[in-house]
């Protein structure tokens, strides 16, 4: 961290009073925390963004979803809308937001997918309007305590783990470091493939003080597929200009790198929303690279947007890519994780208290 962080000590022991205060209004029920309705499982973080939740709920969607009925609900951050929503095919990242678009455009009708800010009343209104409805996948709700899931799952990932991080605006943590305690199980997400035992019980160790209760500590990676043809048919050169709007994207150019020609990687903000001047900026540098016979690869959360932002005759023009990736858990950690969920969400004959 820059020594100019410390500036914003000051600020950053006023939020944690702030976030203290509120989190202890909860704990003592002066607030009151309702358990869903619907058997649910939260996926969150105490950092702010690119922890690997949406890749997370995706997971558990392909485990779970042609043995339950399954709907996921999340903010929808970025959108211009508000209140309750559900996805339907004339959605936009505009309308619902990027992760949950991305989601919908993936897994279609698979499972039903809602936003809404006020996480109770959504879930109020999914089990009026989605009845059917045996599972729900929290996705980023760890700070709203107005709703307790059935599992809360903590991400935190292997480059920035919580525990060497420091609260907003000093650092990236939305509350502090002890909140941990909070979550039933915590997930070590993006790890490196070469990751050894002894790193993980060193980790391990490390975040074992900030928990209560000797919560199972598992280990995630990233695992990306082959690039996908998307819009212009084309063959892919392995000579790539990468245009990315996520909020980490080392990990994603160090795979490229080791696999293709990396020429070039145009880096965008968190949730940008693509503009005219982004596509000029990809045609200049694919026209400086042109000998090279180059294609653009971009990520899944960024070719909905694309696609939907963007004229179709860009995508006829351009030859555009798509890694798909997904979570990917050791044998042992994807049973050990398997075994929580069914005996704190799936358990009992067809959900039956």
């Amino acid at each position: 961290m820059h020594w100019l962080a410390f500036i914003l000590f000051p600020f950053a022991v006023l939020f944690n009073l702030i976030t203290k205060i509120r989190n202890y209004l909860y704990d003592q029920g002066y607030r009151k925390s309702q358990l869903s309705p619907i058997r649910s499982i939260l996926v969150g973080n105490l950092r702010v963004g690119g922890t690997g939740k949406t890749p997370m709920v995706e997971y558990l969607i392909r485990q779970f979803h042609s043995s339950f009925p399954i709907a996921t609900l999340s903010r929808g951050y970025g959108r211009k809308t508000t209140g309750f929503i559900q996805a339907t095919p004339l959605s936009s990242p505009e309308g619902i937001g990027d992760e949950p678009y991305q989601m919908y455009q993936k897994f279609g009708e698979k499972v039903s997918v809602f936003v809404g800010e006020d996480r109770l009343a959504a879930i109020q209104r999914i089990k009026q309007e989605a009845p059917s409805t045996a599972l729900l996948l929290l996705d980023d709700a760890f700070q709203h305590r107005s709703v307790k899931p059935h599992l809360s799952i903590l991400l935190t990932t292997y480059q920035a783990p919580f525990f060497k991080d420091y609260l907003l605006p000093m650092g990236r943590l939305r509350e502090s470091r002890s909140n941990a305690n909070r979550a039933d199980l915590i997930i070590v997400s993006k790890c490196p493939d070469s990751i050894t035992e002894k790193e993980k019980n060193g980790i391990k160790r490390k975040i074992q003080p900030y928990l209560k209760r000797n919560q199972p500590i598992l280990f995630s990676r990233i695992g990306y597929g082959d690039p996908e043809s998307w819009g212009k048919q084309a063959r892919f050169s392995g000579n790539v200009v990468l245009m990315t709007g996520i909020a980490q994207v080392d990990a994603l150019e160090s795979f490229v790198r080791s696999k293709f020609r990396l020429l070039e990687s145009l880096r965008l903000e968190d949730h940008h929303q693509y503009e005219k001047r982004d596509f000029e900026k990809l045609g200049l540098l694919l026209t400086k690279h042109a000998r090279s016979n180059p294609v653009v690869l971009t990520t899944e959360k960024d070719a909905v947007k694309v696609k939907s932002f963007y004229p179709e005759g860009f995508i006829r023009e351009i030859p555009i890519f798509v890694i798909p990736i997904q979570v990917e858990f050791s044998p042992d950690d994807a049973k050990t994780l398997n075994q929580i969920i069914q005996q704190k969400v799936l358990k009992k004959d067809q959900f039956g208290e």
